[in-house]
C-alpha cells in the first residue's frame, strides 16, 4: 500500500517529525481557500509516484488566484499513468538546503538500508546513477535500530557533519515507520533545512508491506478511497490474483511463481518485453483464467498473451477447457499462445488447437511464438 504524500506526512507527524502545515484540496476553490488560511503555498499533485515536479505537478502560488489556477491545471492531469485526484496545498518553505534520507529494503543484503545524501531534491535518481559515492549507507541492526555512533559516522560520510544532531533525531523517528507500520520504504526527499535552521520534511513517501496490511486496517479505512496504486494491480487484488505490472507488451500468466518467473525470462530472451507477472496458483479454472486475462487486457500496451501451465492434480484437458471458456467470454482477439504440460497434456493441446488457440511445443518455443506473433501484428 503506497500512501500519498499528505497521508505519509500525517504518519511522519505522528512519529514526531516536523512537517509544514497543509490542506487537501479536491477543487480549485478549495485550493484558494487553503491559500487564505496558509498564505503562499506549494500546490502538489497527489499520486503514488515520483517525478511530479518535472511533470508539472507541483506549482508555487503567491496569491489565492494562483492557487486556484494551479489546482485547476493539476487536478485530473496524468502523471506516469496516474490521474491526479486531488492536490495538497502546503505552506511554502524558505529553503536553504535539501537533503535526502530514507529507509528501504536491500534485497542483496537481506536487511533494511538507511540512505543519506547531501544532494537531495528532484534529481536524486541521477545522483544514485552518476555519483553513488554521494549517498552514504548504513544497515542498522533490525532489532535495535541505528545507534548514535552509527548515525554520527553516517552524517560525516554524507558530508553533513554539522547537522548530525538534528539528522540523528529525524532518522531515529523515521526508523519507527519500519516496526510500527511495516514500511518497505520510508523516505523524505527533500528533508529541508530552512534559512532559520529548522529541519522539516518537505516531501514524504511511505510504502507499507501488503502482507502486513491486516495490521493497519485503520489506514485502509482512513485512506482507502483515495489511495490510487497501479490500476491493474489494484484490480488484480480485488480479483484475488498475484499480479505485478511491468513495462512491456506481452501479457504473462503462469500457475506458480517459479513457472511464471521463468516465462518472463524466456519472453525477454526471445526478444519480447513482459507486461506483467501474473500467478494464478495451483489450478487453472475458467473463472481464475478469465479474471487474469481480463486484468491483462485492460492494459492497452498488451499486444499478445502467453499462458504457461503445468497440469498436476488439475488435468490438462480441464485447464484447456478453462482457457477456451475464458477467451471466448472475453471475446479476446489478441494473439494467445498456451504452453501446457503435465497430466493429460495431449488431450489439452488437442482441445486448444480445435478452438484456434496456438499450443506451444515447449516453454521456449511458446515464448518465441508469442514474440513472433506480436511483432507480426497477428490477431487470432
Amino acid at each position: 500500500m503506497k500512501l500519498l504524500e499528505y497521508q505519509a506526512k500525517e504518519v511522519l507527524s505522528s512519529l514526531g517529525i516536523a512537517v509544514p502545515p497543509g490542506a487537501v484540496a479536491r477543487t480549485p476553490d478549495e485550493a484558494a481557500a487553503a491559500y487564505a488560511r496558509l498564505g503562499p503555498v506549494a500546490v502538489k499533485a497527489q499520486v503514488p509516484v515520483g517525478g511530479r515536479g518535472k511533470a508539472g505537478g507541483i506549482k508555487l502560488a503567491q496569491t489565492a488566484e494562483e492557487a486556484r489556477a494551479a489546482a485547476q491545471q493539476i487536478i485530473g492531469m496524468d502523471i506516469k499513468g496516474f490521474r491526479v485526484p486531488l492536490v495538497y496545498c502546503e505552506t511554502a518553505l524558505d529553503i536553504a538546503r535539501e537533503i535526502y534520507v530514507g529507509f528501504t529494503v536491500d534485497r542483496d543484503a537481506r536487511a533494511n538500508v538507511l540512505l543519506l545524501s547531501a544532494k537531495g531534491g528532484m534529481d536524486i535518481e541521477s545522483v544514485a546513477e552518476e555519483s553513488p559515492e554521494a549517498i552514504a549507507r548504513l544497515h542498522p541492526n533490525p532489532w535495535r535500530g541505528p545507534l548514535d555512533f552509527e548515525l554520527n559516522r553516517l552524517a560525516f560520510d554524507a558530508d553533513l557533519g554539522e547537522l548530525v544532531r538534528p539528522l540523528s533525531a529525524v532518522i531515529k523517528k523515521l526508523y519507527r515507520a519500519i516496526p510500527d507500520y511495516d514500511a518497505l520504504t520510508a523516505e523524505i526527499n527533500p528533508l529541508v533545512v530552512t534559512r532559520s535552521g529548522d529541519v522539516i520534511a518537505g516531501d514524504a513517501k511511505l510504502e507499507i508491506d501488503d502482507n502486513a496490511a491486516w495490521r493497519h486496517r485503520d489506514l485502509e479505512e482512513k485512506y482507502g478511497s483515495v489511495i490510487e496504486g497501479d490500476p491493474y494491480e489494484v484490480e488484480a487484488k480485488k480479483r484475488g490474483l498475484t499480479y505485478v505490472s511491468l513495462d512491456g507488451e506481452i501479457g504473462i500468466i503462469g500457475n506458480g511463481a517459479g513457472l511464471c518467473m521463468s516465462t518472463l525470462d524466456l519472453v525477454q530472451r526471445a526478444g519480447g518485453r513482459p507486461a506483467n507477472f501474473c500467478d494464478i496458483g495451483g489450478g487453472a479454472k475458467a473463472e481464475v483464467v478469465e479474471n487474469a486475462l481480463a486484468v491483462i487486457l485492460m492494459n492497452p500496451r498488451v499486444t499478445g498473451v502467453i499462458i504457461n501451465v503445468f497440469g498436476g492434480i488439475t488435468r490438462g484437458d480441464e485447464v484447456a477447457k478453462g482457457i477456451v471458456t475464458a477467451r471466448d467470454n472475453l471475446q479476446m482477439k489478441l494473439p494467445l499462445v498456451v504452453r501446457l504440460s503435465g497430466t493429460n497434456e495431449e488431450e489439452g493441446r488437442a482441445i486448444l488447437k480445435q478452438h484456434g488457440i496456438e499450443p506451444g511445443v515447449n516453454a521456449w518455443a511458446s515464448a518465441q511464438k508469442i514474440v513472433e506473433l506480436t511483432r507480426a501484428g497477428a490477431r487470432t
